[in-house]
């Protein structure tokens, strides 16, 4: 049977998206879910971090909050300041996947497949997913509409393409070590690359519990016991904390890109999530992106509308991102120090605002005014002239 909505994929973005489909009033769209199968085509648990207005839509999966964030210089100066009407959330995706999953239980117009979605065929009312079931069969699913969430083979060409690549431990403490009022969002006490930056940040779920993450912002990815060893560093010799049990592991790399990612494929085929460029180009923040573009896809479909979905980002937010991955890719910005410096001199909860796309334009004129503007205005007049080139698959 030709369901309305076919979506491919159930990590944030699809299942954000099924969420919201299923969650409304009325007469909702007959839905089928497609899940990759256990195996590696099905992505390894992570953290979501992002920050909102108050009570949220999924504050039953949030495993803790904050509303003060916590920057660290290279010469140990902390910045510390509230967030304002914002709040600083983190959830990990089992327990996402945990509260939306009696959601769509509840309702009769979702139907969950697991298996390999092999191809997307468009036809004369839509398209046709082939899908290789998780008993071998080979199944056509016809729908009006597809959102195909699935990380892409190779990402678009790019004037600059860095990669965001951490690891990071759930470590419990003998004796309390962390403050679980406030998270030190970037410390950048920690060695710094040629180019880029590295720091680490600390997500405080009690006082003797914490995910302590290390992250670097560069071209390409370090031998997997660079990260421990920049852990351990951290933990002994920064924080002075030495009796630490790792309770559990995530790691994970990010692109960092000025790509323009399509979200139209085909006339009934749109991309979501990471792969429809949900991904915030210079902090590769995509939560809170992800739930404004399945928010506004969600409304078009009920309204009876093109679901197209909408630019994750604006230009100018794109354009101020693509100038500063060509600084810190070219050395002309010093990561470490730009961002102190941008913490140090604007007010917090403008600054989150900012990140999020969600300032006008006197306000980011004023935050620009705050930024180191030579190496920015280097950076400004060299971009042009550097060439589309393929961008390394992480």
């Amino acid at each position: 049977m030709r369901s309305d909505v076919v979506i491919i994929g159930a990590g944030a973005a699809g299942l954000s998206l099924a969420e919201r489909l299923c969650a409304a009033a009325g007469s909702a769209p007959a839905v089928r879910l497609v899940d990759a199968p256990a195996g590696p085509l099905r992505p390894p648990p992570r953290t979501w971090c992002f920050w909102e207005h108050g009570p949220g839509r999924y504050d039953d999966a949030v495993t803790a909050s904050w509303n003060r964030i916590r920057v660290h210089g290279p010469d140990g100066r902390m910045i510390d300041a509230g967030t304002g009407a914002l709040r600083y959330k983190m959830i990990r995706s089992a327990d996402f996947e945990a509260a939306v999953a009696p959601r769509l239980a509840a309702h009769g117009s979702l139907t969950r497949t697991e298996g390999t979605v092999e191809t997307v065929e468009e036809d004369a009312d839509g398209a046709q997913v082939i899908v290789r079931t998780a008993d071998g069969r080979r199944e056509s699913v016809p729908a009006r509409w597809v959102f195909d969430s699935r990380p892409l083979g190779s990402l678009p060409p790019a004037r600059t393409t860095l990669l965001q690549h951490f690891r990071g431990w759930f470590v419990r403490t003998a004796r309390p070590a962390f403050d679980p009022d406030a998270v030190d969002l970037m410390d950048f006490r920690t060695p710094q690359p040629e180019r880029g930056l590295a720091f680490t940040y600390v997500l405080p779920t009690g006082e003797r519990t914490a995910l302590v993450e290390y992250t670097q912002f560069s071209r390409s990815v370090l031998p997997g016991e660079r990260y421990d060893t920049a852990l351990r560093a951290y933990l002994d010799d920064v924080l002075g904390v030495r009796d630490v049990q790792i309770e559990a592991r995530e790691e994970g790399v990010i692109p960092m890109t000025d790509a323009r990612f399509a979200r139209r494929v085909g006339r009934s085929t749109f991309r979501i999530g990471a792969a429809g460029g949900a991904t915030r180009p210079a902090t590769g923040y995509t939560f809170a992106t992800i739930q404004r573009q399945t928010a506004a896809i969600a409304a078009a479909l009920l309204a009876g509308r093109d679901p197209a979905p909408p630019a994750p980002h604006s230009k100018r937010s794109m354009a101020m991102d693509a100038v500063l991955l060509h600084g810190l890719d070219s050395g002309h910005v010093d990561g470490a120090a730009f961002f102190t410096r941008l913490f140090s001199r604007v007010p917090m909860e403008r600054l989150l605002r900012f990140l999020d796309g969600d300032t006008a334009l006197h306000e980011d004129l004023s935050i620009g005014l705050n930024s180191p503007i030579v190496p920015l205005l280097r950076s400004a007049v060299e971009l042009p002239t550097r060439p589309l080139r393929p961008a390394p698959t992480p």
